[in-house]
């Protein structure tokens, strides 16, 4: 048997993605599984012992499609459900199996701001796509594996330390803490902290880093992927967005002290621990500005608040979550 994942973007959707691939292996361990993503992308899945074959998407999407025509899958497993996902499965005439994105309901609640969203994860939905073949969940949660290559000398020390982690980044605006709510946290922590993000948080990395030089390392833009993983896993905690790093920090069943802006977690891309780590969920928290009668007013986020008043994020009482961090760490 020979299967084809199709999942093209991001780092969190695809991190998203490791259940429907280990609990395939798992009913199938000799099956092949291939997975086709975009190449900026593959150092999510390089390292996964379950992969056979990467495929990345080409400029040309008929490429592509020429490429996974030689490959005779036996299934496809569509995890994006769009229009060059559609064209794939129509192109390669195999039976595909996908999940159900919930737009409608999504499209309700952010317009309308009527809840038609079932109480179910996105994993969980995933995992649907496996129905067929009679697939169970495991419990086991998410995967993140890294690279140990690719982890410079400076860092493999961290893990002697005890630190907090703080990924302040996030791709849109509207899903991350104003600079000023990122540095009052930071202020009232009374702990050591490293800040992640990536080359657009490197200001405001450096900014604190100054303000704090005794208790805040500074990563912002200056590590990789696998770097900040590795960073994440021995940390003693994590706090973070709505953003890839939250869900490697659920991969590696970290306390999490996730803060949200824009987008909620009904719509099921919360930190996922699956059973096996109910501890950890127990210990994590959520924080969100609830009742606000704009919000949620994407499905994504923007580059700035619509309303212009940014009520979701400037709301947020950080004083409250050093708190709790404190109270965890």
């Amino acid at each position: 048997m020979k299967f084809l994942i199709i999942r093209f973007s991001s780092i969190g959707d695809i991190v998203l993605t490791t259940p429907v691939i280990r609990c395939l292996h798992k009913k199938f361990p000799e099956a092949e599984i291939h997975y086709l993503t975009k190449k900026q992308f593959h150092g999510v899945l390089s390292a996964n012992p379950y992969i056979t074959k990467f495929h990345f998407l080409e400029e040309q999407l008929s490429e592509t499609i020429k490429i996974l025509q030689e490959e005779n899958y036996t299934a496809i497993i569509d995890l994006h459900k769009n229009i060059r996902s559609l064209k794939v499965k129509r192109a390669l005439k195999v039976p595909a199996h996908t999940f159900d994105k919930l737009n409608i309901e999504k499209w309700l609640r952010v317009n309308l701001k009527i809840n038609k969203l079932p109480p179910i994860h996105i994993v969980d939905r995933y995992l649907k796509a496996l129905s067929h073949w009679h697939v169970e969940n495991d419990g086991d949660g998410l995967d993140f594996f890294i690279e140990e290559k690719e982890i410079s000398d400076a860092i493999l020390p961290i893990h002697n330390s005890s630190y907090i982690a703080f990924a302040i980044g996030a791709n849109h605006a509207t899903k991350r803490l104003p600079e000023y709510k990122i540095l009052e946290l930071c202020k009232h922590i009374p702990h050591k902290i490293i800040l992640l993000g990536g080359k657009d948080e490197a200001e405001t990395g450096t900014k604190i880093n100054n303000l704090f030089p005794e208790k805040v390392i500074n990563y912002c833009g200056k590590i990789n992927l696998n770097e900040s993983a590795y960073i994440i896993k021995n940390a003693a905690c994590v706090i973070t967005h709505d953003t890839g790093m939250m869900h490697i920090a659920a991969a590696y069943k970290k306390q999490i002290i996730s803060v949200w802006g824009n987008t909620i977690p009904e719509f099921g891309m919360y930190p996922y621990f699956g059973t096996k780590g109910i501890l950890a969920e127990k210990s994590s928290r959520m924080f969100e500005v609830k009742n606000l009668a704009c919000r949620p007013c994407s499905k994504i986020g923007y580059g700035k608040c619509p309303k212009g008043h940014f009520k979701c994020m400037n709301n947020i009482d950080v004083q409250q979550i050093a708190k709790f961090v404190s109270g965890v760490y």
